[in-house]
């Protein structure tokens, strides 16, 4: 039980607010030297996981091509789309992202989405432009937040509780694995793939529902602010330029 203090390590460092990288270092080593591996050992730990990791370093080749993208109006382009779409709202335009990137974890896709390739030059933008168009103007910034806020938890609990349902997963094969060698059980990951469904089927209704909320709370939240920066609400400034429109075509 001792090993287990590295665990420690992690939540001091998380709650201090330290860097990250240090935090998971450290307790790493400290996990080695308590559990009786030499120096020497621990750092060939340390690289037998970076190699066997590799893939983790991808995003050093991801963030660069967004960049470019979104300098070359990749979310100019994305809001400009969204607005063609008079229908669809921030909640159900995050809820329809919710049920694609749900399914298409569960087939074990999760690569075609996330927080740095999908959702921060592609999801983000459309929502905020939905938001604007179904509120009556420009979002002030913690709206804005919040939009951004909800498009990366829709990312998050999609592929979270989606990709359970793939047998092939990394969580369920370890989940096995442990089970088995532990406790003598004969786990298959088909068993706990189908276990999997009714949780995502859960997280899909519970979520779907708070995503299908937020353009109500949008609203009222567009009028609180309005109302505390003593400005016209949007569809009186939306009838004040059509009136004004009236008057001077008439003229």
């Amino acid at each position: 039980m001792i090993v287990l203090l590295g665990v420690l390590v992690v939540i001091l460092g998380f709650v201090t607010r330290r860097n990250p990288v240090l935090v998971v270092g450290v307790a790493g080593i400290v996990t080695g030297l308590l559990g009786k591996l030499n120096p020497q050992e621990v750092l060939a730990a340390f690289g037998k996981s970076f190699a066997d990791s590799r893939s983790v370093t991808v995003f050093a080749i991801v963030l660069p091509v967004i960049g470019l993208l979104e300098r070359y109006g990749l979310r100019e382009q994305a809001r400009t789309l969204i607005g063609r779409l008079g229908k669809l709202s921030a909640g159900r335009f995050l809820a329809v992202y919710l049920l694609i990137r749900q399914v298409t974890a569960a087939f074990g896709l999760n690569s075609i989405g996330g927080p740095a390739q999908t959702v921060r030059p592609l999801v983000a933008p459309m929502a905020e432009a939905a938001a604007e168009r179904t509120t009556g103007g420009p979002l002030p910034d913690r709206l804005r937040e919040k939009v951004r806020s909800y498009s990366a938890s829709s990312d998050t609990v999609g592929v979270f509780f989606g990709e359970d349902c793939f047998i092939a997963i990394g969580s369920i094969l370890l989940i096995t694995g442990f089970v088995n060698s532990t406790y003598h059980q004969q786990l298959e990951p088909t068993e706990l793939a189908l276990w999997a469904i009714p949780l995502a089927v859960c997280a899909l209704i519970i979520h779907g529902a708070r995503l299908l909320l937020l353009d109500r709370k949008l609203e009222r939240e567009m009028a609180l602010h309005a109302a505390e920066n003593e400005l016209p609400l949007p569809h009186q400034a939306t009838a004040s330029r059509t009136r004004n429109g009236s008057e001077e075509a008439g003229k």
